[in-house]
C-alpha cells in the first residue's frame, strides 16, 4: 500500500493509535487525528521513528469544518487522501431512563456527526481526484445488539450501520467502499471507563464486569487495539475492493451471524 495515504481520526490512543500504527507500518503515509493535539503529535513520532510518513491534524470531529481541514492538510501534504478512517468516538453508562439531553447531543454529535462529516469530507476528495477510495468507520458488537446500560451508545453504533449501508450505495458509482468495523471487549481505557461505571449498576469490584463479558467471548480473551487493527488494514487494502456496506465483528465471537 506504498504511495497511498490515510486519515484516522481519535488516533491518539488506543484502537486509533493502534490503527495509525499499522497502516504506517504497511506503507500509507498517515494524518493523524486526535482532539487532543499532543496526543496526535505523540503518535506522529511514534510512526516516524520507526521509518513512515506521519501528520499531526489535531482537532474536534464534532467540527465538520475542523475535518474537511484535516483532509485538506493530509491532501496537501502527501498529495492526496485514499483511505479514511472515521474511528474518533465516545461511550455513556447510564439507563435509558436517566439519559439527559445533554448525554443524548454529546454523543450523537461525536459517535454519528463526526462520522458523517468524515464521510462527506473523504467523499468529497476521492470525487475530484477521479474517483476511488475507501471510508472506513467505527461501529461496535452494540452495533448488533443494543447492550444494557449502554442504550445511547447502542442507538449511535446502529445509526453508523445505518449510515454505512446508506453511503455505500450512494458513492458506488464512485467505486467508493463504506465498511465498518465492530469490536468487542477491547482492553483500552474506554473499556476501563465502562467497567468502573457498571459498578454503581452492577454492585462489581473493579474488574468484575468486564471479566463477566469476557468470560462470553468464545474466544476467551480480552481483545487487543491490534486485533482490530489488523482487520481495518484489510479493509483498507485491495482485499478488500469487493466488500462494500458491511459492519462486520471483530470480536472474538461475541456475537455470530
Amino acid at each position: 500500500m506504498s504511495g497511498r495515504v490515510a486519515v484516522v481520526t481519535g488516533a491518539g490512543r488506543g484502537i486509533g493509535r493502534a490503527i495509525a500504527l499499522r497502516l504506517a507500518s504497511d506503507g500509507l503515509a498517515v494524518a493523524v487525528n486526535d482532539v487532543n493535539p499532543e496526543s496526535a503529535a505523540a503518535v506522529g513520532k511514534e510512526i516516524e521513528a520507526a521509518g513512515g510518513r506521519a501528520l499531526p491534524v489535531p482537532g474536534d470531529v464534532t467540527d465538520r469544518d475542523a475535518v474537511f481541514g484535516m483532509v485538506a492538510r493530509a491532501a496537501e501534504t502527501f498529495g492526496r487522501l485514499d483511505v479514511m478512517v472515521a474511528n474518533a468516538g465516545i461511550v455513556q453508562v447510564n439507563t435509558v431512563l436517566e439519559t439527559t439531553p445533554e448525554d443524548l447531543r454529546r454523543i450523537f454529535d461525536v459517535n454519528v456527526n463526526g462520522v458523517v462529516y468524515c464521510m462527506q469530507a473523504a467523499a468529497e476528495r476521492f470525487i475530484s481526484q477521479g474517483g476511488g477510495g475507501k471510508i472506513i468507520s467505527a461501529a461496535s458488537v452494540a452495533a448488533h445488539a443494543g447492550a444494557a446500560y449502554l442504550g445511547p451508545y447502542s442507538a449511535t453504533k446502529f445509526a453508523v450501520r445505518g449510515l454505512t449501508q446508506a453511503a455505500a450505495k450512494e458513492l458506488a458509482p464512485h467505486q467508493i467502499t463504506v465498511n465498518a468495523y465492530c469490536p468487542g471487549i477491547v482492553g483500552t481505557d474506554m473499556w476501563d471507563l465502562i467497567d468502573d461505571r457498571l459498578r454503581g449498576y452492577l454492585g462489581t469490584a473493579k474488574g468484575e464486569a468486564r471479566d463477566r463479558y469476557v468470560h462470553a467471548v468464545p474466544l476467551g480473551r480480552v481483545q487487543t487495539p491490534e486485533d482490530v487493527a489488523n482487520f481495518v488494514s484489510y479493509l483498507a487494502s485491495s482485499d478488500s475492493d469487493y466488500m462494500t456496506g458491511q459492519s462486520i465483528m471483530i470480536d472474538g465471537g461475541m456475537a455470530m451471524n
